[in-house]
């Protein structure tokens, strides 16, 4: 259904789905870049290796779905949900987050280098040696994340409380300057000061 419906509206020059549900989905090697999604709920659909670059994503759901071998370069999300999804190694880069929620989900080794994410709140969820370098956050919240050797290269965290997350291993530059501000607890200090070549006795 979903396959077919990308198909009708390319052939129609129209690039726009709406007020649809999806569920059960395979695609695989679909191009869907470029298309706008609004208020369409997907829920236990897989993407393998799908091109969603350039696609925006408007009050949109995706429930228990599967990303495989994805790009969504320079995507769109607002006021979107992802929840208990896994799309370990997509590539976010240059995308735009406004507002979007990613719930219980699965994300390693996922690319996001040089978005922007603003408002949006990030929960029970693995970044685990996600790629978030270059990065603009504006009022992120995050609650029990495994930010365990994430590249944070040249992403100021001022603001950011990380005090529930795990941040073992993660990266950032010779001075760590982008942990500047940003708000831990404890046990996270004793990380932090390993980063910065700092041996405690």
């Amino acid at each position: 259904m979903l396959e077919n419906k990308i198909s009708d509206i390319r052939f129609d020059e129209d690039n726009y789905i709406q007020n649809m549900n999806f569920k059960n989905e395979v695609l695989t090697d679909v191009n869907i870049s470029k298309i706008e999604f609004e208020s369409v709920q997907f829920v236990k659909c897989q993407f393998i290796n799908c091109n969603f670059s350039k696609a925006s994503f408007y009050h949109v759901i995706f429930e228990s779905c599967l990303f495989s071998s994805c790009i969504f370069i320079e995507s769109s999300w607002k006021k979107s949900n992802i929840l208990e999804c896994k799309g370990d190694g997509s590539n976010f880069t240059q995308s735009y987050f406004k507002e979007a929620v990613f719930a219980n989900s699965s994300f390693c080794y996922v690319n996001c280098a040089n978005s922007i994410w603003d408002g949006c709140t990030i929960s029970d969820s693995n970044f685990k040696e996600a790629s978030l370098s270059e990065v603009k956050f504006q009022k992120l919240k995050l609650k029990a994340v495994n930010l365990q050797g994430v590249d944070f290269f040249k992403t100021p965290l001022k603001g950011i409380d990380l005090s529930d997350c795990t941040i073992n291993g993660i990266m950032a530059s010779d001075t760590c300057s982008e942990l500047k501000g940003a708000k831990i607890n404890a046990i996270q200090a004793v990380e932090i000061v390993q980063i910065l070549g700092v041996k405690i006795i």
